[in-house]
C-alpha cells in the first residue's frame, strides 16, 4: 500500500506541475500576443519583449509550479525541502526579470539621447550616467538575489551574525586588500556624475590620441586612433592631468605651418587658402588665418589656423590643406620655396696658403732648419756608434 501511496503521491505531483507549466505557457502566449499588438503602434513594446521574454516565461512557470506543488506535495518531510528549492528557484527567476526591465528601462532612456549627431555633448553625458547607473543596479540586484536566498536556509540569520562578529581581523585585512578596488569603483562614479569625461571624448592620455569607449565602475578604455585598446583604471582621471578635447564642445582649431623662401606673397597665399577651404565640407567656416609668425634664419614662417566640427574632422582638414597649398607652390609660386643660399667671397680678397716653406729669418731654434740645427737632429735621427765596454775603460 505504500508503494501505491507514493505513486499516486508522485503521479499527482508531476500532473500538478505539468499542468502548472501549462497554465504559465497560456499567460506568456496571452501576454505575449497583447503586446504583439500593442507593438504596432508602440515601438517600445516589442523592445520589452525581446528583453524580457525569456526571464518573464521563466520567473511564471516557477510561481505557477511552486503553487501547484504547495497543493499537491502533502508529505511533512519533503514539503519543506520543496518549498525551499522553488524559493529559491523563484529568487532567481524574479531577480533575472527585475534586471531585464530595469536595463530595458535603460536602454528606453538611451534612445532618446543618440551620440552620433554633431552636437552630442548632452547625450554623451547622459550615456555615461546610464550606462554606470546600469551596472550599479545590476550589482545591487544580484547582492539583494544572494541575500533573499541566504535568508531562504534556516538559521542563516544566526551564523551570519556568529562570522560577522568572530572577524574583525579579517574584516580589517580585506578592507586595506581591496582599498585600491573600492577607490576606483568610487572613482568611476565620480567621473559618471561630474561630467569630467564622457563616452565618445575625445582624450590625449599618456601621449595617446584617442576615444572614450568604455566607463566602467574600475577602468576607463580608451579606443586609441590606431585601434588599439588603452585601458586605465578610474582612478588615473580622477589623480593624474589629461586633455578633453570635447568636454564643452566637439569644435577645435588646428595649425599648418610651412617654412617658405623670403620671396612669397603672404597675401596670394591667404587668397589661396581661401579657396582652398571653399572647396572642401571639413571646414566649418568659423576660422581662417594665415599669419607670418616669423622671419629669422633664413626663412619666413607661415602659420595657418583653421577650424572643423571635431578631432577627425580637423586632422583631415589639415592634411588637405598641407597637400593642396604645397601644390599651389610648385605651380604657380616656385620663387616661394625654401632655399640655402651661399653668398661667395671676392677672390682678390681671399688669401691663397703658400705650399712652399717660408724663408730662414736666421732666427736659430731647436730643430729650425740652419746648420747648428741640422747637427743636433743628427744625434737624434743619425746612426749611433757602440762603443765596446773595454775601450770605455
Amino acid at each position: 500500500m505504500l508503494t501505491d501511496f507514493l505513486q499516486t503521491e508522485l503521479a499527482r505531483v508531476i500532473v500538478g506541475a505539468i499542468l502548472a507549466a501549462a497554465a504559465a505557457v497560456v499567460v506568456v502566449l496571452v501576454v505575449a500576443l497583447v503586446f504583439r499588438v500593442a507593438a504596432r503602434h508602440r515601438p517600445w513594446a516589442r523592445q520589452l519583449v525581446d528583453r524580457a521574454r525569456r526571464s518573464f516565461r521563466a520567473a511564471l512557470i516557477v510561481i505557477f509550479v511552486w503553487i501547484s506543488l504547495g497543493i499537491t506535495v502533502t508529505d511533512e518531510t519533503a514539503g519543506p525541502l520543496v518549498a525551499l528549492v522553488m524559493r529559491i528557484l523563484c529568487i532567481v527567476a524574479v531577480a533575472w526579470f527585475v534586471g531585464a526591465i530595469v536595463i530595458f528601462l535603460e536602454d528606453l532612456g538611451l534612445a532618446k539621447y543618440r551620440i552620433d549627431t554633431p552636437d552630442n555633448r548632452v547625450a554623451r553625458r547622459v550615456r555615461t550616467q546610464v550606462l554606470i547607473l546600469r551596472r550599479l543596479s545590476i550589482v545591487v540586484i544580484v547582492i539583494v538575489a544572494l541575500g533573499s536566498v541566504l535568508l531562504s536556509f534556516p538559521g542563516a540569520q544566526t551564523f551570519g551574525t556568529s562570522l560577522l562578529a568572530s572577524a574583525g581581523l579579517l574584516s580589517i585585512i580585506a578592507g586595506l586588500a581591496v582599498q585600491s578596488s573600492l577607490s576606483n569603483v568610487f572613482s568611476g562614479m565620480q567621473l559618471a556624475f561630474s561630467d569630467a569625461i564622457r563616452v565618445d571624448d575625445v582624450v590625449i592620455v599618456e601621449g595617446e590620441w584617442g576615444r572614450v569607449e568604455e566607463i566602467t565602475l574600475t577602468y576607463v578604455v580608451v579606443h586609441i586612433w590606431d585601434d588599439r585598446r588603452m585601458i586605465l583604471p578610474s582612478t588615473y582621471f580622477t589623480s593624474k592631468p589629461y586633455q578633453n578635447w570635447t568636454r564643452r564642445n566637439s569644435e577645435l582649431l588646428g595649425s599648418v605651418e610651412f617654412d617658405l623662401d623670403w620671396r612669397v606673397t603672404p597675401q596670394h597665399m591667404r587668397e589661396e587658402l581661401d579657396r582652398v577651404l571653399s572647396r572642401t565640407p571639413l571646414w566649418d567656416k568659423r576660422v581662417s588665418v594665415l599669419q607670418v609668425t616669423d622671419a629669422t634664419g633664413g626663412y619666413v614662417r607661415i602659420r595657418i589656423l583653421v577650424s572643423a566640427v571635431d578631432a577627425p574632422a580637423l586632422f583631415d582638414l589639415r592634411c588637405f590643406v598641407r597637400e593642396e597649398l604645397v601644390t599651389w607652390l610648385h605651380e604657380q609660386s616656385p620663387v616661394s620655396l625654401p632655399r640655402v643660399r651661399v653668398q661667395p667671397t671676392d677672390v682678390a680678397d681671399m688669401r691663397k696658403p703658400s705650399l712652399e716653406p717660408e724663408p730662414n729669418t736666421g732666427a736659430g731654434g731647436l730643430f729650425s732648419g740652419d746648420p747648428e740645427a741640422e747637427s743636433r737632429g743628427n744625434l737624434f735621427t743619425g746612426r749611433i756608434d757602440v762603443v765596446p765596454e773595454e775601450d770605455r775603460r
